[in-house]
């Protein structure tokens, strides 16, 4: 897995190919607001139908995903240790339409 760098961001993202599918990573679990949504907007300008973004969170960002629900998919897993693993996907065939720039919490 390498180190890569992404605009905007404030952690560490990682980019791991498997399978021609392109995996990107990152780890908010430990920040507060507006991190999460800040770097989860940041990682999903990486996405194109041939990649996910697996994101590391204290528990799932209830306010990211209206933002970003009409051209995403996201699934939820939640570990044992109590964070929640976000794997989000493009939908095929979406159009561009998530307003990258609204990455605040709004609470």
């Amino acid at each position: 897995m390498d180190k890569i760098e992404v605009n905007g961001s404030t952690v560490d993202f990682f980019k791991e190919i498997k399978d021609g599918l392109t995996m990107y990573y990152f780890d908010t679990s430990k920040c507060g607001p507006p991190d999460p949504m800040v770097n989860a907007m940041a990682g999903l300008r990486l996405l194109d139908e041939n990649s996910k973004l697996v994101m590391t969170n204290h528990k799932a960002p209830g306010g990211l995903f209206p933002k970003v629900e009409q051209e995403f998919d996201y699934e939820i897993e939640n570990l044992s240790d109590g964070n929640a693993k976000i794997t989000f996907t493009k939908k095929q065939g979406s159009q561009n339409t998530t307003d990258f720039t609204q990455n605040s919490c709004g609470g």
